[in-house]
């Protein structure tokens, strides 16, 4: 889902969009760890929607062109969690469930706007559009149980002690492997990532726009 060509007032408001999705990620990571009662994103300036404390440039500039990205990860400490296991898979799943929040609420307001309001702003939809996407993008993106994704450690959480303990030694190879495949697709045009990912974000844009989006 390339998003570079786009009408230039669509441009205007694209960076805003990319920016508040991935600090709504983040800060959702940082505000459930605080829940579970490890203050560690607190103190280190993270438990705010201040894009300047979790913007990460290139993760950023890899959304901006092919779909999908990431922020600079929130620190926790499972020194301060009760059941470290988890409380750390409800930590990685607060970041890709806020992006379906954003992106529910973005199918929300793009019905509304086209079937309620009497003149439809062309620009508005496109915004909502946008937002939609990214934020569907970053919360299938992140699913992904590939280390350090969010996928890895909700499923860290899921799985039995001994395949827990494989997981641990892929988290060396996935950071790797993860950067490996999308620059495999910037650079060839072959998106791995995309095969897998667009068919699941078509199928949540149409559902959470009951249909409007294909």
């Amino acid at each position: 889902m390339g998003i570079i060509n786009q009408d230039p007032a669509v441009q205007v408001i694209l960076l805003p969009i990319i920016i508040f999705a991935l600090s709504f990620h983040e800060y959702a990571h940082g505000w459930m760890a605080y829940r579970f009662g490890d203050p560690t994103a607190y103190h280190a300036g993270r438990l705010t929607l201040n894009p300047l404390a979790h913007l990460d440039p290139f993760g950023a500039l890899v959304l901006y062109l092919v779909g999908f990205g990431w922020a600079k990860p929130v620190p926790v400490d499972p020194r301060y969690l009760q059941d470290p296991r988890r409380d750390m898979m409800w930590i990685a799943l607060a970041g890709p469930a806020s992006n379906f929040f954003l992106a529910f609420v973005s199918g929300i307001l793009m019905v509304v706007t086209l079937y309620l309001l009497p003149s439809p702003s062309d620009l508005l939809l496109a915004v909502l559009q946008l937002s939609l996407y990214i934020n569907l993008a970053l919360a299938v993106f992140n699913f992904l149980p590939i280390p350090p994704l969010d996928g890895s450690r909700i499923l860290t959480g899921l799985v039995s002690l001994r395949h827990r303990e494989t997981l641990y030694t892929l988290e060396v190879y996935g950071p790797r492997v993860l950067l490996g495949v999308i620059l495999l697709g910037m650079l060839t045009g072959f998106n791995v990532l995309g095969m897998i990912m667009y068919p699941v974000i078509r199928f949540f844009a149409n559902v959470f726009t009951f249909g409007l989006v294909f």
